[in-house]
């Protein structure tokens, strides 16, 4: 079931009074992939939330976040970019990065994605270092403002968690404030066979 024009991918879990009771399942077209692997809006919310802790200790929070598969080096590589609030005080935030931090950043959501994208980084290197890109604030309003004058629906607008038009990504790439690389292949998981 598509949610209207947003792109919701929706499953049926039951009836209340004859209306259909829904069950989120994922963004339609929501799939970074560079090489064999496939990594799915669940996984990556799932790695930016263990990434975003590191901010915690620099009194910075994560306010928005989109992604997108980079093919235009090889080899190719994900893209997130990140808008970073301090929360103290009117300090800007990327006054308060440090780029330790966040390039461990980038090793966290490495270390989160799946098997496949970790042998495709590490061990075939099909896929390049993974880069966070900080966003000034507010850039996810114009990002809003832009979806909004093209066609889609205030009520309705989520961010999109994977970004495909080159126009956002122009608008994206104009408000980057800095650029920061994971600096190590994520871990492989040994894999004991039996016989």
């Amino acid at each position: 079931l598509y949610r209207y024009k947003v792109g919701d991918i929706l499953m049926v879990t039951g009836f209340h009074n004859k209306a259909p009771q829904f069950k989120f399942v994922h963004r339609r077209n929501v799939v970074l992939s560079i090489d064999t692997d496939k990594t799915n809006e669940e996984d990556l919310m799932s790695a930016v939330a263990r990434a975003k802790r590191l901010l915690e200790p620099l009194e910075c929070m994560l306010t928005e976040y989109t992604s997108y598969a980079d093919t235009s080096t090889i080899p190719g590589h994900y893209v997130l970019f990140w808008e970073i609030k301090h929360m103290g005080s009117s300090t800007a935030a990327w006054r308060k990065l440090d780029s330790s931090v966040m390039e461990e950043c980038c090793s966290v959501v490495e270390d989160s994605l799946d098997y496949i994208y970790k042998r495709c980084r590490a061990k075939d290197k099909s896929i390049g270092p993974l880069e966070i890109r900080v966003v000034q604030e507010g850039c996810f309003d114009s990002l809003m403002d832009l979806c909004v004058s093209q066609g889609s629906s205030v009520n309705q607008y989520k961010t999109p968690r994977c970004i495909k038009s080159k126009e956002l990504l122009r608008l994206l790439d104009s408000r980057v404030i800095g650029r920061f690389f994971s600096q190590k292949p994520p871990v492989l998981p040994t894999i004991h066979q039996t016989s």
